[in-house]
């Protein structure tokens, strides 16, 4: 059995939602950079440019990618042979959040009630927390920054299995399209399918940070991927929605066992600001 005390867990998140705020990821950098080359409209092609030119600014100086700091939603996958010591796992984890949009000037966007009160709780928490028991005796976190402008994009339609490949595609693509310049894009999409309905949406939130340019490794859904990314790209939305060639970077499709009487499907849409950073202890 191995110890570890929650003060090291909640330092660890703190960290965690500091570099995701401040510095984007290589991929998504690199794949804005490609998609500038590549845009046919020059006004897209402005407008990339300028995302490239804010990733570096926000990374050198440390400061926020976009105002937007986001809700904190995190995947933690817990080695079942692991006991933290010192305190209640999850205070450890909202803490780290505290500290983290505290001392790095974060915006602070959430709010204690959803339809009444609404007043904001001043620190970002709580958080949204996703456990995993898994073999082993390491922690391993996804700290993801989820902005809302895309979030509010996103949908799940509970298909039946007769509408097969052609409407999960389809669906993928209307709830892009619906999305229109909302998002922020070029969008990163997520898309779950199979499980429940809970479970669809969870893989879709997986998914939005999951590195641009991966393929799932199952070739079909790979080309279900590719085939709806050509499409949502052939929408014109283009970068922030001004018209062009590059509205998505990416559409990354997990799947799960799901009932014989349905097909889930959900689709979580993240903006070009896809915040997320992962570490393990």
């Amino acid at each position: 059995m191995r110890e570890i005390p929650v003060q090291t867990l909640s330092d660890a998140v703190r960290e965690l939602y500091l570099t995701a705020n401040y510095q984007i990821g290589a991929d998504i950098e690199s794949a804005v950079e490609q998609a500038e080359k590549k845009e046919a409209s020059p006004i897209g092609q402005s407008v990339l440019c300028q995302l490239c030119e804010n990733y570096k600014i926000a990374r050198e100086e440390s400061v926020a990618i976009c105002q937007d700091t986001g809700m904190a939603i995190l995947f933690i996958d817990v080695g079942q042979d692991v006991h933290f010591t010192g305190g209640d796992f999850e205070e450890a984890v909202q803490d780290g959040v505290r500290r983290a949009y505290r001392d790095g000037y974060l915006r602070k966007s959430i709010v204690n009630d959803p339809i009444f009160d609404r007043k904001n709780t001043v620190d970002n928490t709580p958080a949204v927390l996703h456990l995993r028991i898994v073999p082993g005796d390491r922690v391993h976190i996804l700290a993801v920054a989820k902005g809302f402008g895309s979030e509010n994009m996103s949908a799940v339609k509970m298909c039946t299995p007769s509408e097969g490949e052609a409407g999960v595609r389809d669906f993928i693509i209307e709830t892009a399209r619906k999305a229109g310049p909302n998002p922020c894009p070029p969008m990163i999409i997520g898309v779950g399918v199979g499980g429940s309905f809970e479970t669809a949406a969870l893989m879709a939130k997986r998914m939005t940070a999951r590195p641009v340019g991966s393929r799932n490794p199952d070739p079909r859904y790979a080309k279900l991927e590719q085939d709806a990314l050509n499409a949502i790209n052939r929408l014109g939305i283009g970068p922030a929605g001004i018209g062009g060639t590059t509205t998505a970077l990416a559409v990354n499709i997990d799947y799960a066992p799901t009932h014989i009487a349905s097909m889930p499907v959900a689709v979580n849409i993240c903006c070009h600001a896809a915040r997320h950073a992962e570490g393990t202890i």
